[in-house]
């Protein structure tokens, strides 16, 4: 089935050693026979994952970035104990098989998860995926509910409590997020101090204490094949802890584009959120809030928190690109996204009522 989504040939200096990870897996999972075939899922641009196949076997290996990375970052074994500790009471989240902490093997810490076969929703949906306006509105609340749920689970009884730092979260968020992009900042780019002196001022207190995701979007949520409108899986919990959950749902709207965008806007889209039926960001933020009971009057800042902290990302992607750090093409335009992303903060924080 193609809408099945499919890994494809491996990009060019991100090869891994095939006998490594063939001795690696054996040892992990005894029952493997025959020859592995890797391939790399072609999403993402920060950890790499690969499918990895025996025969009708199919896995998926999680590993960092080559090259140099900053410290604490892209770091796999918390990533798969948050899944392991989550899944009990998520059942979205994947089985983690195997974590490998020794760097004789592929010189990273990296993880091995079951593959969950489904359709994940990219730029666009499927070519022989066809939806009706209604039945996309279905898909999207139904995409939108598991964020509800996520938001509702019990983070002490998953023994998740410890996880984060306490009260306080939205003050830490916007310091640490402004530090990464000082340190990261390119001459090519923008100061942003406007946009961080913003939010530093306008904080509001957390308003809860919940397990997120921190990068919740269609493109990490798997839908079962046979009916597309029932979420399988949630994929990438890197940055998974506890924190405010508006925070969470204004990361999220941050790559929620519209059809009416404006071009630069567009360029951005890496989810079908455009397409007729999709929910726009106001009524995500009207509806998450009537499901789960969180309340607020002004969602300017969540909004435009999460338009910065997207900045900060793609900012320390170009960074390393910029240098010469990493040398996929893709990160090329990353500077000329990062000064628009700015120039957006500056429209909103102009139109804020804050």
């Amino acid at each position: 089935m193609t809408q099945i989504d499919q890994a494809v040939d491996i990009r060019e200096g991100e090869e891994l050693d095939k006998a490594a990870v063939d001795r690696f897996m054996k040892q992990a999972i005894p029952d493997l026979q025959g020859e592995p075939e890797i391939r790399q899922y072609p999403g993402g641009a920060s950890n790499l994952t690969y499918q990895v196949d025996y025969g009708d076997r199919s896995l998926v290996l999680r590993r960092p970035p080559f090259g140099k990375i900053a410290k604490s970052a892209h770091d796999m074994l918390r990533e798969a104990r948050v899944m392991r500790a989550l899944k009990p009471v998520y059942p979205y989240v994947p089985n983690i098989i195997a974590i490998c902490d020794d760097h004789d093997v592929l010189g990273c810490d990296f993880y091995v998860m079951e593959r969950l076969k489904g359709i994940i929703l990219r730029q666009d949906f499927p070519k022989d995926l066809e939806l009706s306006e209604a039945d996309t509105r279905k898909l999207c609340l139904n995409v939108i509910d598991k964020l509800v749920d996520l938001h509702r689970v019990d983070a002490k009884a998953a023994g998740l409590d410890k996880l984060g730092k306490g009260e306080g979260y939205v003050q830490r968020q916007i310091g640490g997020w402004s530090d990464r992009f000082r340190k990261s900042r390119t001459d090519d780019v923008g100061d942003f101090e406007q946009v961080m002196s913003w939010l530093n001022d306008k904080m509001p207190d957390d308003i809860a204490q919940v397990v997120i995701h921190n990068d919740f979007r269609f493109d990490n949520v798997v839908l079962n094949p046979d009916n597309p409108f029932e979420v399988i899986g949630v994929l990438d919990w890197e940055m998974a802890t506890i924190g405010d959950p508006l925070m969470d749902l204004g990361n999220s709207l941050a790559y929620w584009i519209e059809a009416d965008d404006e071009g630069p806007f567009q360029m951005l889209r890496r989810q079908p959120t455009h397409r007729p039926g999709m929910l726009t960001r106001k009524e995500v933020v009207e509806y998450y809030m009537e499901q789960s009971g969180f309340k607020v009057g002004n969602f300017d800042f969540y909004e435009i928190y999460g338009l910065f902290r997207l900045a900060v990302i793609i900012q320390q992607i170009y960074y390393r690109f910029y240098h010469g750090q990493t040398k996929d093409k893709r990160f090329a335009a990353f500077g000329h996204a990062a000064n628009y992303l700015e120039k957006r903060c500056q429209r909103l924080i102009a139109e804020s009522s804050l």
